[in-house]
């Protein structure tokens, strides 16, 4: 057949006789022009600027920038791609229905299609470059294509081709495209001027594209990259060769920092007070509409377009279906009545019935309603993300402004600011998430209702009530799951208390063989928190189930009424049109509890904010009333604000300007030698009594002033009345002005840009004043950081201060040295080390005037007399600088210029020493016999080896342990050096994610085997069940159309009447028809309805079980570990499988997989019904499950990186909040609040960028899956309909395998999303795991229990013969070859420098250390031969450092409950503690803190001596267990032992030598061999010996 232009139908197809234009071939021929030209001339350009610019290797984003009606460029340039493609397709049905082909018909469609794109891709690379000039041949383009078409419109109408005719409406869309296309351009012209104008306008592209930094392109790209997030790929597919870092994610766009929002939602929060109505509380809910409605409403706006276009789906199906049949004898009409110009032309209704053009509509529809959906989905997470960090900026700002009393009188805990921060904005941020659900979801349900209702009249009415009834049972679920998640959140918290106990004391269990008696306490706590889990597992089951029997049981009820009502079944169009509308209207109503809790939550958490937003403040609050318009022109007047920073940070200094609050006014009259003035003050702490009465002091300047009197008495709140932190009732603090030279280095450190200019501040604020609080309070940071605090490193100026402070020694300890992290996630230094960095701190900092309040309580005497040397005298006064001290050690006086002695709250005295001691005796002999007292404890004091090298000496301890760390650590840290060591391009290669088989193997087999089978086969049951019921319905509704197709095949509806008189009475045939299926029908939806209960409740039972033995497992491996084990490993790695992983095995991991296992059967299942239906669909399998395989692949690793950095930038913003919480008064005095701005702002945001990135992500996948699973549906439904032109599934068959199709497309995402959160889920199974390998300690030993004497070791005598032990098999030996013969009842005393060895020996006497050589024999019985319990539990030891444990003293006395109260209180008596313990309340039974914290430290000692005497073992064991008693406490124990224990043998290690000067026989140690072994005495003669000179060094 020739092809020719215009056909060859009739000879007059070229004739021009009527004139040109009436030629409808010719119009067409015009039409072709415009495409023609614009190809012609695009191309060269295009391949010009490509050319050049693959030269250049990538473009960098920094020449990016939209021309004016950007979007409404793409959306009409998309909206003319499908106006051609259906010109084409009618062309193309037009031309089958001429006898030869008419080229002319589509072929100007299929140009102008081409052209389209073309113009598009032509107008991206100008606007990526910025070169407008070039846009002229677009004009030209839509100008010249307006007119051809407009042309061809007008002979239309001349020739009465109406709208009734398909070809006219297309002709005149295109007309109003090109129309419009030429408006936007005209547009573009007019606003940039690039060509008629004189001056072109030039336009910069935005500020964050200038900035490299920005990595987050989603506002910038063009509208198809932003909804199929193209721009994403680069990020995505290079995470598989090298993982995603901070830098990668780089910073977040101005429009989304924390820092932007924030003004945003202060600015509507603070509209709302009124000038009548200062006091009104503000609403937040309001605040927030104003700051972040209108994107809210936008995505609303995508969400209802996703649903009314989710709809487009059942109506197609059933439009396919219906017409299949007619497609075969449809094709017979009389065309003849149809042309004009000579050509045919088809009605506008014919194109709808024609099945290929309802597939590709189907799939168009599918395409359109997930981008929309994914759409919505990303303005409201983002609108989220900023919500969140804006409310994060308020709490922040709230809190550097609490006032003092707030936190100190318990009105505000930290607990609860740390909620706000964790899981209120969390809150508020996931119900912004959920909120375009609230409003989108009724509309859907109700327009699902109304498309049943049409589809199969009031049956259907029935069946969508089953699924509104069942609702509310769903949102009572849903409410129970909350209560019972809280009370498993409970009981875990007490169980982690209890682990954490038991981790942190754990020598002391493993020592005394207690460790049995507390690992079933913790049991205890864990079997009430599996009885809650128990619980949660149900309800989330039936949550499940209901979520999968709903749509099962409405099929059910519907059909079975319909065959009530109607006597008939439905026909298979509307039955699969109804199926699939049922699976639509399930989701809304599911979703719809969760969302109404979380709206419920969200109205708490807004309460809560308000509460905490109204609470009070400090000062007198200026921001609130203060003039902010004139505070922002100040900042932008100001000159000292550098360039480049202003750039990236606009609007921060603006911030800090109106937020800096003015609190005192000064005058500059007063005199200038006194730095701070109080008069007649009285101050308090929020309540109406003053705390401090009748207060005038003068603070000299450049002085040490004092500040001394008894505990409670009011000083340290002097110092903060004077910081401005306490409720001035009367009076005034005055700070006088400094000297302007002495200025001048502060404000070079201070953030000078944040103030607005140096005038101001001095009329406006104090200074900083150096500030270091009682409780010391430490960053997370370096020490270094900790110590400079903000201020520049000067190298001289730090070293003094460390040498001032003495934490020289300290520092040489840390791993790092002063690079070392401390603080909360850093290492625990102990009180006196946290405190010496505090006043260091302040000392640091170039301040004139410096408070130290009580610097000397947690150090020793040596160490404060050098700080005070050092340090206040020598450093602090040569600079001239204010001090003032706050402190008890009477002795320091002498060295005071000014002394403010108070009492009760009032000032006493005030004066020199000189002053005093003339005027008020009495005070002064009172204090000189403090003073005597002081000095006498003094020298006690410097008998005693100071306390700080006992500090220093369990510093070290700590770290020597971590030598070994690296070998036994995580195997994540590994892996991760692994990679870092390899060369970059072997990392390049490979970073497969690869799904942990082993791992989930090691998961399901705890859980138990028959729960495994019995899930398994279940959920195959289950699935194959849904498959039988759908089957069975398309057989029953194709049976009947096949009997009644006898002559009115087309009428769908109403089959009976249909039927002619030719068929037996329809009626008949199916009443018998129906008594066959419909009963088949009902059993196969029971028998769905009750596997998929047993499946829900199998999934969550499976896990629970699994979670149940991995933590017993766990908790037991770990409690029988060798000691040598917790040294190497860091308790919080421990202390992290307890909480975060175990949490996760518990909660998370079910759920996860039961969706996993169910989403990805429904995609097997319907890929398995599509292609058994129409085979032809296996073929267009293999390069969509190729697609599919590379999209998760990359995916799931990029998901995991982003998740972990999300993870880890959480963190640290957590601990920043709680920090800044704790160290108010301190960032205050220093008037650091600036820089810790800016610190929370940087941290928000790198979480939020992390966060977003995260979001973006999972956009990124469900867009790609969901085209996937789009065009599944197009293949599935183009394979049945060409399928049919062969052998014909019946109509039901198609029906079904559309059905199944549709809901691939939902499932494909999950199938990916869960995978990607069981592999990071898993990673929490594998680390259990690894610690499930650790050796235990060997318990069982050679003899048997029966064998050893009830009340050995009776004697008491030790033998030691060759004795070796080491820590570890890969560790060199701590003692080597000991010999030694203790004789029963002697005193032994053991001697030695740090690190000789004299702690191994006492381990050793337990076994719990590794004897490899020689033995050591207690009355005659090797101890390594023996059961472990057993030999433990019959000797005792006193440790050095004290351990109690919460509960009551008896418990700490007696775990095991084996004694009688006598014994107790006898223990007691000979410890010196019987009447401290008659005293408190409830005696033995007086509760004792975690830690003990409720005892000092000399108590918590004497309780542990207390312990080892209740256990009468012949052998004791004390292991420097003096340490931290003074003098005469310990005298008293000495004698005490040697009485109570004359009879049995007593080891005591030594710490103070003068200790074991009475002993029977001492040993002296030298790196782990014994040097001297004899009498005291005789050791003593020896003068050159090592005891004598230990004996000398100690006097």
């Amino acid at each position: 057949m020739a092809l020719s232009f215009c056909g060859n139908d009739g000879i007059n197809a070229y004739s021009v006789t009527d004139g040109v234009l009436n030629n409808g071939c010719f119009v067409d021929a015009l039409n072709l022009v415009p495409h023609v030209f614009l190809l012609f001339i695009t191309f060269p350009i295009l391949f010009i600027g490509w050319g050049s610019q693959s030269s250049k290797v990538q473009i960098h984003h920094n020449t990016w920038l939209h021309f004016p009606g950007h979007n409404l460029r793409w959306i009409l340039t998309f909206s003319l791609l499908f106006v051609h493609v259906c010109e084409f397709a009618e062309g193309i049905v037009s031309n089958k229905m001429m006898q030869t082909n008419h080229l002319h018909l589509f072929m100007p469609a299929f140009m102008g299609f081409i052209a389209a794109t073309t113009s598009v891709v032509y107008y991206h690379n100008i606007e990526t470059s910025n070169f407008p000039k070039l846009l002229l041949v677009l004009f030209i383009y839509w100008v010249l294509a307006f007119i051809t078409k407009s042309i061809k419109l007008w002979k239309f109408a001349e020739y009465h081709v109406g709208p009734q005719h398909l070809r006219f409406c297309i002709t005149a869309l295109l007309v109003m495209l090109y129309g419009l296309l030429m408006a936007v351009e005209i547009n573009v012209i007019r606003v940039r001027k690039y060509v008629f104008f004189a001056n072109p306008q030039k336009v910069k592209p935005p500020e964050d594209l200038q900035d490299l930094g920005v990595r987050f392109l989603q506002p910038f790209v063009n509208l198809l990259s932003k909804a199929t997030y193209w721009w994403m790929n680069p990020l995505i597919m290079g995470a598989h060769k090298r993982p995603i870092e901070l830098k990668k994610i780089g910073k977040l766009p101005i429009a989304m920092r924390a820092l932007t929002n924030y003004l945003r939602l202060k600015d509507a929060y603070e509209d709302q007070r009124t000038a009548e109505d200062p006091d009104r509380a503000p609403s937040i809910w309001r605040s927030m509409y104003r700051a972040f409605g209108r994107p809210i409403l936008l995505s609303s706006t995508f969400r209802y377009l996703a649903d009314l276009l989710g709809f487009a789906g059942p109506l197609c199906i059933s439009g396919i279906v219906k017409y299949l049949k007619t497609d075969e004898d449809g094709a017979t009409q009389d065309k003849t009545k149809e042309t004009y110009f000579g050509v045919y032309f088809m009605s506008s209704t014919e194109l709808l019935q024609n099945t290929s053009v309802l597939a590709v509509l189907l799939f168009l529809a599918l395409v359109l309603q997930r981008t929309f959906l994914q759409a919505s989905y990303y303005v409201t997470i983002e609108t989220g993300i900023n919500l969140r960090g804006a409310l994060l900026a308020m709490i922040y700002n709230k809190i550097l402004r609490l006032s003092t009393s707030n936190m100190s009188m318990g009105e505000m805990t930290l607990g609860q600011i740390n909620n706000l921060v964790a899981i209120e904005t969390n809150q508020l941020m996931w119900f912004l998430f959920l909120c375009p659900n609230l409003w989108a979801m009724p509309v859907q349900i109700v327009m699902g209702v109304i498309l049943l209702y049409y589809l199969l009249g009031p049956s259907a009415l029935v069946g969508a009530s089953v699924i509104v009834l069942l609702a509310p049972v769903q949102y009572l679920i849903a409410t129970k799951l909350a209560d019972t998640q809280k009370s498993s959140l409970e009981h875990s918290t007490d169980r982690l208390k209890k682990t954490t106990e038991i981790l942190k004391g754990i020598k002391l269990l493993k020592l005394y063989a207690w460790e049995n008696i507390f690992c079933d306490s913790v049991e205890e706590t864990r079997g009430k928190e599996l009885t809650s889990l128990k619980t949660f597992a149900f309800y989330t089951s039936m949550s499940i189930f209901m979520n999968a029997a709903i749509p099962i049981a409405a099929v059910l009820a519907t059909f079975v009424m319909h065959h009530f009502l109607n006597k008939t079944g439905p026909s298979p169009s509307e039955a699969f049109a109804a199926l699939a509308l049922f699976h639509i209207l399930v989701t809304p109503l599911f979703l719809l509890s969760t969302v109404v809790r979380f709206a419920v939550k969200a109205l708490v958490s807004v309460q809560k904010l308000g509460e905490f937003l109204q609470s009070d403040e400090i000062g007198d609050d200026s921001w609130r009333n203060g003039d902010m318009s004139a505070a922002f022109e100040a900042g932008k007047k100001h000159p000292g604000v550098p360039k480049a920073i202003n750039r990236k940070q606009p609007m921060r200094y603006q911030m800090d300007n109106y937020e800096q609050p003015t609190r005192r006014q000064m005058r500059p009259t007063e005199t200038e030698d006194v730095a701070v003035k109080v008069t007649n003050g009285f101050f308090t702490w929020g309540s109406n009594l003053s705390t401090l009465s009748d207060i005038n002091i003068r603070i000299p300047t450049g002085q040490l002033t004092m500040v001394v009197g008894q505990v409670g008495c009011g000083k340290s709140s002097l110092l903060l009345a004077m910081l401005g932190e306490m409720q001035t009732i009367e009076g005034r603090v005055y700070w006088s002005k400094q000297p302007e030279c002495e200025m001048v280095y502060e404000w070079d450190i201070s953030w000078s840009e944040t103030e607005e200019s140096d005038e101001d501040v001095r009329s406006k604020n104090r200074y900083s004043v150096a500030y270091a609080t009682q409780k010391s309070w430490l960053l997370n940071a370096t020490v270094e950081e900790n110590i400079t605090f903000g201020s520049s490193f000067n190298k001289q100026r730090y070293k003094a201060v460390i040498d001032a402070c003495s934490l020289q020694p300290d520092i040489d300890l840390l791993p790092f040295g002063d690079q070392t992290e401390i603080g909360e996630r850093g290492i625990n230094l102990s009180g006196g080390q946290r405190q010496r960095i505090c006043v260091a701190r302040a000392l640091y900092q170039n301040t004139n005037i410096v408070f130290l309040d009580d610097p000397f309580s947690a150090l020793d005497i040596h160490l404060s007399d050098h700080l005070m040397q050092e340090g206040i005298l020598k450093f602090l006064q040569d600079d001239k600088r204010t001090v003032v001290l706050v402190t008890h050690k009477l002795q320091y006086l002498i060295h005071a210029d000014w002394i403010i002695a108070m009492k009760d709250g009032s000032v006493l005295r005030e004066g020199t020493l000189k002053d005093i001691q003339t005027h008020d005796v009495e005070l002064y002999d009172h204090w000189k016999t403090l003073m005597n007292r002081q000095d006498q404890e003094l020298e006690k004091d410097i008998q005693q080896d100071s306390q700080t090298t006992l500090e220093r000496k369990t510093l070290r301890r700590a770290f020597y342990s971590r030598e070994a760390k690296n070998q036994v650590d995580d195997e994540d840290e590994e892996e991760e050096e692994e990679e870092e060591d390899d060369d970059n391009m072997s990392t390049t290669t490979n970073r497969g994610s690869k799904i942990p088989w082993r791992v989930c193997w090691c998961y399901l087999s705890s859980g138990g085997f028959f729960m495994v089978f019995l899930m398994v086969s279940s959920k195959l049951l289950k699935h194959s069940v849904i498959v039988a019921i759908d089957y069975w319905l398309a057989v029953w509704t194709s049976s009947k159309t096949n009997q009644s197709a006898g002559t009115n095949a087309s009428n769908g509806t109403g089959l009976a009447h249909g039927a002619n008189a030719t068929l037996p009475p329809p009626g008949a045939v199916e009443a018998e028809q129906d008594s066959y299926y419909l009963p088949v029908f009902i059993i196969l939806c029971a028998a769905g309805i009750t596997l998929c209960l047993i499946t829900s409740l199998t999934v969550e039972f499976l896990g629970l079980s699994a979670a149940t033995n991995l933590h017993h497992n766990l908790l037991n491996k770990i409690i029988h570990a060798p000691i040598r084990f917790f040294d190497i490993t860091p308790l919080g790695q421990i202390l992290n499988r307890f909480s975060a992983d175990t949490n996760i095995i518990d909660q998370h991991i079910p759920p996860t997989l039961e969706s996993l296992t169910r989403s990805t059967l429904l995609c097997l299942s319907a890929i398995g019904v599509i292609s058994s239906i129409t085979p032809a669909f296996l073929i267009a399998l293999i390069p969509l499950a190729v697609a599919f395989y590379f999209i998760q692949k990359y995916f799931r690793v990029a998901s995991k990186d982003l998740q972990d950095l999300d993870d880890s930038t959480q963190l640290p913003l957590l601990c920043h909040f709680s920090e800044t919480a704790e160290g108010l008064t301190t960032i205050r005095a220093f008037r650091h609040e600036a820089r810790f701005k800016q610190r929370m702002l940087e941290l928000t945001d790198t979480n939020n960028t992390a966060y977003l990135f995260l979001s973006a992500a999972n956009r990124w996948l469900e867009v790609r899956t969901d085209y996937l699973g789009a065009v599944i549906v197009l293949t599935a439904a183009g394979a049945s309909i060409w399928s049919l032109h062969y052998g014909l599934p019946s109509g039901g068959l198609v029906g079904l395998g559309l059905t199944y199709a549709l809901t691939v497309t939902n499932y494909l995402n999950w199938v990916v999303r869960n995978l990607a959160d069981l592999e990071v889920q898993m990673a929490a199974v594998k680390k259990v795991n690894s610690f499930l390998g650790t050796e235990s300690e060997n318990y069982e030993g050679s003899i048997d229990t029966s064998q050893v004497p009830e009340n050995w070791p009776q004697e008491g005598e030790i033998k030691i013969q060759d004795l070796c032990v080491r820590y570890d098999p890969m560790l060199k030996p701590v003692l080597k070859h000991v010999n030694a013969y203790i004789e029963p009842g002697q005193k032994v005393g053991i001697c030695g420098r740090t690190g000789s060895g004299k702690s191994s020996l006492s381990l050793a006497f337990f076994n719990m250390v590794d004897i490899f050589e020689g033995k050591i024999v207690i009355d005659g019985i090797d101890i390594c031969k023996l059961p472990l319990q057993t030999l433990r539990s019959r000797l005792s030891i006193i440790l050095q450092d004290p351990v109690l444990f919460s509960g009551s003293i008896r418990f700490n006395l007696d775990p095991e409950r084996t004694c009688t109260d006598d014994r107790l209180w006898e223990a007691l008596e000979i410890a010196q503690l019987k009447n401290m313990v008659k005293a408190l309340p409830g005696g033995l039974d007086a509760v004792v803190t975690e830690g003990g914290e409720n005892f000092s430290v000399g108590q918590r000692q004497l309780f542990c001596l207390a312990r080892a005497f209740v256990r009468k073992s012949s052998i004791l064991i004390m292991d420097e267990a003096t340490a931290s008693i003074d003098m005469a406490t310990e005298n008293i124990l000495q004698k005490v032992v040697m009485t109570a224990f004359a009879d049995r043998t007593v080891v005591t290690i030594a710490h103070r030598v003068h200790t074991i000067l009475t002993a029977d026989l001492v040993i002296v140690m030298k790196r782990g061999n014994i040097l001297e072994y004899d009498k005291p005495e005789t050791l003593l003669e020896q003068e050159d010996g090592m005891f004598a000179s230990f004996v000398k060094a100690d006097m």
